[in-house]
């Protein structure tokens, strides 16, 4: 049976590639991903056919397009004293959610301080909701993004000024 990390890893390797179609099988279990469109599907085993078969969904021109605006906006000032920043990444591909539901102030915003166990968002993969914590003490300084977008392995969501 595979793990979910070497799964995550796979759909990574094989969205940044330019085949179209992956297979692998190990031990009894096959993984095979196909790429729909700027989509990335997972078919999974026979053994874990009671779970649905989850579709990440990449948008490969709307991200290129949206980083440079973000990144355009800041002067050169702060582009300095990010490097006194501590990043919070995401440890795993999935969708971001600010607030625990729909109708629930977010965990955190700009101005906030937080704690090592504070948790700040959180994370959805394949119908399991992760919370994430700071893992540092100080004060969010930006969200970097927007609830119920898509996110990536390592990927920033915050940005904090350690205390």
């Amino acid at each position: 049976m595979f793990k979910i990390q070497e799964i995550r890893e796979i759909i990574k390797l094989v969205d940044a590639s330019t085949i179209d179609e992956f297979v692998y099988e190990a031990d009894g279990s096959k993984v095979k991903l196909k790429k729909n469109g700027g989509a990335v599907e997972v078919v999974a085993p026979k053994a874990v056919a009671a779970a649905p078969t989850p579709v990440v969904e990449q948008p490969k021109a709307a991200a290129p397009v949206a980083a440079p605006a973000k990144e355009e906006a800041p002067a050169a000032a702060p582009a300095a004293n990010d490097a006194d920043l501590h990043k919070i990444t995401s440890p795993m591909v999935g969708t971001f959610y600010q607030s625990p539901n729909p109708e629930s102030p977010a965990y955190v915003k700009a101005g906030d301080k937080v704690g090592d166990e504070t948790i700040v968002c959180i994370v959805e993969a394949m119908k399991l909701f992760n919370e994430i914590e700071a893992e540092i003490k100080g004060e969010i300084v930006e969200v970097l993004v927007k609830d119920g977008q898509l996110v990536e392995y390592g990927q920033p969501l915050f940005l904090v000024k350690p205390e």
